[in-house]
């Protein structure tokens, strides 16, 4: 297609030299419908292939073109866009990865969901830079604070107005040795902290308590419990620079995330985060990761 011959994205020089060919190749093989779905494609596939030769990642289009791939470049590469721009990036490379790989199910197109920044978990690498941070704030306010907020959420999949009303004593070990957390409010539940987050959460509840008196887990000194306790807190805190801020309900999403990819059953899974409906399911989807067709037609046939 001519469209696709004579369209060159704003790229450097040598950049377009080293990845333009495959760029071309990938989107003539996936035959856009019309000159401009060839360009759109050309120009995100582009942009996407020179984020990956400056970080030094693979730029071959069927890579770039994954799931995890395409989080990862919105993660990274595209912080200067806002979210319209971001999700109409993802929606180009989304339609290309079909054309180009095919559908993301073999046994047809799945349903579409639109991710939002409010529900995108935070990758490894950014865990271990919030946990660094909270470690390394200047008083141990600060600092049992974030960590009360980390192990909670990562470990808990609670979100602000639930830690909030927490008091020391609702932290309790389960009888199977785990920690859990007895859940306050309209939400009531007890809930076990994942393994790897539970000393963090023995340590914050340690700092926290004061023998004979029944404190608060989050900001045990503070007894203003409005809406915003959190977000002040947060606000107060000390952020290393490259270090993403620290939003609770990404945090929980995180944890969805990571239910949802290790197969917990639904119903456990939606007593343990307090669910009633689908709706935040819905939100977390497009940033699961999806079986590979080999895994998923084992898994069809086995059902």
């Amino acid at each position: 297609m001519d469209a696709i011959e004579q369209y060159r994205p704003k790229l450097p020089g040598p950049v377009w030299d080293r990845i333009g060919a495959d760029c071309r190749r990938a989107v003539a093989r996936a035959k856009p419908v019309t000159p401009k779905e060839a360009r759109d494609w050309l120009g995100a596939l582009a942009h996407a292939a020179a984020h990956a030769d400056a970080c030094g990642r693979p730029t071959k289009a069927e890579h770039l073109l994954t799931r995890e791939a395409v989080e990862w470049y919105l993660a990274t590469g595209c912080l200067h866009l806002g979210e319209a721009s971001r999700s109409n990036r993802r929606g180009r490379l989304s339609k290309l990865r079909r054309a180009l790989l095919g559908p993301d199910l073999i046994t047809g197109r799945p349903a579409g969901y639109s991710g939002s920044d409010s529900s995108r978990p935070y990758t490894k690498p950014e865990q271990a830079q919030l946990f660094a941070a909270a470690r390394s704030q200047p008083t141990d306010e600060l600092r049992h604070g974030c960590l009360t907020l980390l192990s909670l959420g990562f470990g808990c999949a609670l979100d602000s107005p639930e830690i909030i009303p927490l008091r020391t004593h609702d932290v309790r070990e389960a009888p199977n040795g785990a920690i859990g957390v007895a859940v306050r409010g309209s939400r009531a539940r007890v809930v076990l902290c994942r393994t790897s987050w539970a000393p963090v959460l023995a340590e914050a509840t340690a700092w926290a308590t004061k023998p004979g008196q029944a404190h608060y887990l989050f900001r045990p000194s503070s007894y203003a419990r409005g809406t915003n306790t959190v977000t002040n807190f947060l606000a107060r805190a000390k952020r290393p620079p490259g270090t993403p801020p620290l939003v609770m309900g990404r945090v929980r999403a995180t944890w969805l995330v990571d239910a949802v990819e290790a197969r917990m059953h639904l119903p456990t899974l939606m007593a343990a985060a307090g669910l009633t409906t689908l709706r935040s399911i819905d939100r977390i989807l497009p940033y699961v990761r999806n079986l590979s067709p080999e895994q998923a037609a084992a898994a069809l046939k086995e059902l």
